[in-house]
C-alpha cells in the first residue's frame, strides 16, 4: 500500500515537471489545449488541464508550444484621478493622425504587450503593438522598437483592417491577431482559442474604457458596441502576416 502511494506521488511529480508554466498542445484539427502538465504514455499524451485530465493520441499532437508571457511592469503607486495610461500622448497623436479612437489603440496595446516597448513574442512580433518586422517594413518603420513608430504603424494597420472589414471590430481584431487570410478562410473570427480570447479581451478593455469617466479629448469617443469611426480613403491591402501562435501549417 505504501509503495502504491509513493508511485502515485512520483507520477504526479513527473506529470507536473515538464510545465513550469502553462503551455499549448496544438492538435491536427487546429484546436489548441492550454495545459499545465503533460506526460507521454506510450502512444498517447496524458494532459493536465484546469479541472482535470484528458488523454490524446500522440499522432494527433502537432506541437507543444510555450505560452507567450510578458514580464509585468514594475509595481507603481496607484494613478491619481485623471491620470493617463502609459504612452497616452503617443497613442492620441497616432489616433488623431489616422482618425482612430485612442481608447481602442490603448486597449490593443494592453493585450498585446502590457505596455512593454521591449516585448518580443516567440514569433518575433515586437514592441507595444507587437508588429512583425515585415509588417513594420510595410508601413515604413525604421525602428520597430521605437514606441512612437510602433504605435503609429500599428494604428495604421488596424485602421486598414477596419476599412477592409467595413468597421467590424471583431473581424479587424481577429485579422490583427491571426491574419486576414484566416478571417477570409472562415468568413468569421477563426476558431482558434487564442484568437477568440484575444478579441474578447481587447473588446472588454475597450468597452470598459468607454464606461469609465475620462478626461481624454484628443480622439473622438465611440460608444461601446458601435462601429469604430474612421476616414474612408481607398481600402488598403492589409495583408500583413499573421502573428497568432498557430503552427505554420495552420497559417496558410
Amino acid at each position: 500500500m505504501r509503495l502504491t502511494r509513493v508511485a502515485l506521488v512520483l507520477s504526479l511529480v513527473m506529470l507536473a515537471a515538464p510545465a513550469l508554466r502553462a503551455e499549448y498542445v496544438v492538435l491536427r484539427s487546429g484546436q489548441r489545449l492550454k495545459v499545465t502538465g503533460y506526460e507521454l504514455q506510450g502512444d498517447k499524451y496524458h494532459l493536465q488541464l484546469n479541472g482535470g485530465f484528458v488523454d490524446v493520441a500522440a499522432a494527433d499532437v502537432v506541437a507543444i508550444e510555450p505560452e507567450d508571457t510578458f514580464a509585468p511592469l514594475p509595481a507603481a503607486a496607484p494613478p491619481a484621478a485623471g491620470a493617463q495610461p502609459f504612452y497616452r500622448d503617443l497613442v492620441e497623436a497616432a489616433a488623431k493622425r489616422h482618425n482612430m479612437d485612442a481608447d481602442l489603440i490603448t486597449s490593443v496595446i494592453a493585450v498585446e504587450s502590457n505596455f512593454d516597448p521591449k516585448a518580443v513574442s516567440r514569433k518575433n512580433a515586437r514592441g507595444l503593438m507587437q508588429l512583425l518586422p515585415e509588417t513594420a517594413a510595410q508601413f515604413g518603420v525604421k525602428n520597430i522598437d521605437d514606441p512612437a513608430e510602433n504605435i503609429d504603424a500599428g494604428t495604421r494597420y488596424l485602421r486598414d483592417l477596419l476599412q477592409k472589414y467595413n468597421n467590424d471590430l471583431a473581424l479587424a481584431l481577429a485579422a490583427y491577431n491571426a491574419g486576414p487570410d484566416k478571417v477570409q478562410q472562415y468568413g468569421r473570427v477563426p476558431p482558434y482559442a487564442e484568437t477568440i480570447s484575444y478579441v474578447r479581451r481587447v473588446k472588454r478593455g475597450y468597452e470598459k474604457s468607454k464606461s469609465a469617466p475620462s478626461a481624454k479629448t484628443a480622439a473622438p469617443s465611440t460608444p461601446p458596441g458601435s462601429p469604430v469611426q474612421i476616414v474612408p480613403p481607398a481600402p488598403a491591402a492589409a495583408s500583413a502576416p499573421p502573428r497568432t501562435e498557430q503552427p505554420q501549417s495552420q497559417q496558410q
